[in-house]
């Protein structure tokens, strides 16, 4: 199995763990659950487009941020800023924790991210 594939496939269980979660009426855990599957869905998210333009585009990216810009550049999203809102809320859940953020969070980006993360994976999949 090459890396981009052994990725696709961490991506996309990862996803399902996510979608999962966000199926189960909200409280405290779940929410907490739910943020930490969204960092690791995220994570995936542009290490998987980094290998996929490495080897399908031969372009190198470092960052989630150029990851996306590059993805943007090539077709494989759609432009949407919400790539950029996604890596910005992923920064405060792993590095700063505050009721009210892990709220906002959970309501406002989750349900959206998994959305862009399915369509990310039928992207690479084809």
């Amino acid at each position: 199995m090459s890396k981009l594939e052994a990725l696709i496939k961490q991506f996309d269980q990862a996803i399902n763990r996510l979608d999962e979660v966000l199926k189960i009426e909200k409280s405290g855990i779940i929410r907490d659950s739910g943020i930490k599957r969204f960092e690791f869905s995220f994570d995936l998210s542009w290490k998987l487009m980094k290998e996929f333009l490495s080897e399908h585009h031969k372009i190198i990216c470092v960052s989630p941020k150029t990851c996306f810009r590059e993805a943007y550049k090539q077709g494989i999203i759609d432009y949407d800023d919400f790539w950029i809102k996604m890596a910005d809320a992923r920064n405060l859940t792993a590095h700063l924790y505050k009721e009210e953020m892990a709220d906002d969070v959970y309501d406002n980006i989750l349900p959206k991210a998994l959305e862009s993360f399915q369509h990310l994976l039928k992207q690479v999949q084809k």
